[in-house]
């Protein structure tokens, strides 16, 4: 840690402007008016990097500008329109971020006479081939729409100078790998490559080690780091009840309350959260996952964005692409099951250097999550009272019973030679019959009997 912090140290007193970045004068009037003033520490450290035409891997904390990082020098790169062949590609996991990186591109080429599209899942493939069929110079897509395009005949990959995987960890989580191996198929060889990614998991760095050949790491943090402007506080809550309860409790502070994100794993827990919040909270709610048409998602995201709506609930694959910058808090109802999406909740606060708050509530089954998130993000997160006021019901046997199971389930994991209270039961020997089943077969018998006679 004391290198990192002497490197970073260093790297704040040679700060630089996106004018000595060497960003196109287009590029910069659009920055100007979208208020950007200064570069990032992963838009200081990526945009030469990728000026100089090395392939890049930049890892750095969600909300500290990684898709300006490697837009700008590719923006700068294309200067003009050019063919009727993409030459950027942007592979994104989910519609929802392909939107945010396409709505990023458009502000960024206000001035600009680049052409560009966001293509994504859900919709017929015929309206996004209208789009990019005169002519496209940047495409943003997700891997499935990118080969349903390519697949029909409407879309050429010969021209692509530039490729960027984008929430590279994501991406693999979502088990797109099959996808992006084909895609590297198709692509030319010769090409720049650079994949960006909150984490540098294992599977990140198979990733690039796999398809990038020689590539120049940049990580401005350690991996899995989260924000220091994220204040982290934890709840251990008995159940499901409860957390409801004190969801209720904390959103009655409409004034530091202000546009809060509620995290779960699930629909069901979703709609369940949406159900009791609808009556009891005040402001506007919406609800995001996977059973909610494409049109609802986006009017969702893009009405909390605006400040139409104060909670948006959601599971973590539907959030991808929500870029607010005034989130006061996130809320995590359930400990998230894949431990880097907790990374990338609390990511959703304390944006483009504002402060805010992660509040994450914890039954007794997620505790043993809770402590390896602990150690993923190198740091203690101690647990604090339920506030006065808070009703603490009690567990009932339908919740406990999985709760227990899942607890078991744990501790085999720790030890595998752990028994524990669900153990399996031992079988029955079949060679010994009870007394109450050779009752049954008399009895079964004798009827058998008294029918013949």
């Amino acid at each position: 840690m004391e290198l990192q912090s002497d490197r970073i140290s260093y790297f704040c007193t040679m700060k630089k402007t996106f004018e000595e970045l060497k960003i196109a004068k287009s590029i910069l009037k659009s920055l100007d008016d979208i208020g950007f003033k200064e570069p990032t520490p992963i838009q200081q450290e990526a945009i030469p990097k990728i000026n100089s035409g090395a392939n890049v891997v930049g890892v750095a904390q969600t909300g500290t500008g990684k898709t300006a990082a490697y837009l700008l020098p590719l923006l700068t790169k294309l200067k003009k329109p050019e063919g009727t062949d993409p030459r950027v590609v942007v592979l994104v996991p989910t519609r929802e971020l392909s939107i945010q990186v396409g709505e990023d591109v458009a502000e960024l080429t206000s001035l600009s006479e680049l052409r560009h599209a966001a293509v994504f899942g859900g919709i017929g493939w015929t309206k996004h081939a209208e789009l990019i069929t005169p002519g496209i110079d940047i495409l943003v897509a997700t891997p499935g729409r990118l080969m349903d395009l390519y697949q029909a005949g409407v879309l050429s990959l010969k021209k692509v100078k530039y490729l960027v995987i984008d929430e590279a960890d994501r991406l693999l989580d979502m088990g797109f790998q099959p996808q992006l191996r084909k895609l590297f198929e198709i692509l030319p060889p010769k090409r720049q490559n650079l994949l960006f990614s909150a984490t540098f998991s294992e599977a990140v760095e198979t990733l690039a080690e796999e398809f990038l050949d020689f590539y120049e790491k940049l990580e401005v943090s350690p991996s899995a780091t989260t924000v220091q402007e994220v204040t982290q506080i934890a709840y251990k809550v008995p159940n499901y009840r409860t957390k409801l309860n004190l969801i209720k409790h904390l959103l009655t502070d409409e004034i530091n309350f202000s546009r809060i994100i509620i995290f779960v794993k699930t629909k069901e827990h979703a709609d369940g959260v949406f159900k009791v919040i609808q009556r009891k909270v005040e402001g506007e709610k919406r609800i995001l996952h996977s059973n909610k048409g494409q049109n609802a998602r986006i009017n969702a995201i893009q009405a909390f964005k605006n400040g139409g709506v104060r909670i948006l609930i959601t599971t973590d694959v539907s959030a991808r692409g929500l870029d607010a910058s005034l989130v006061s808090h996130v809320i995590n109802f359930d400990v998230p099951p894949n431990y880097e999406d907790y990374v990338h909740r609390i990511g959703r606060t304390a944006r483009a250097g504002n402060r805010g708050d992660a509040i994450t509530l914890i039954d007794p089954s997620e505790e043993w999550h809770w402590k390896k998130i602990e150690e993923l993000i190198r740091m203690e997160v101690p647990p604090q009272e339920i506030p006065p006021g808070v009703e603490v019901v009690e567990t009932e046997f339908d919740e406990r019973q999985p709760q227990l199971r899942e607890i078991d389930r744990q501790k085999k994991i720790d030890d595998p030679t752990y028994q524990g209270a669900f153990h399996q039961r031992k079988k029955k020997d079949k060679s010994k019959k009870s007394f109450e089943d050779k009752f049954k077969q008399t009895k079964s018998r004798q009827k058998r009997s008294k029918r013949k006679r």
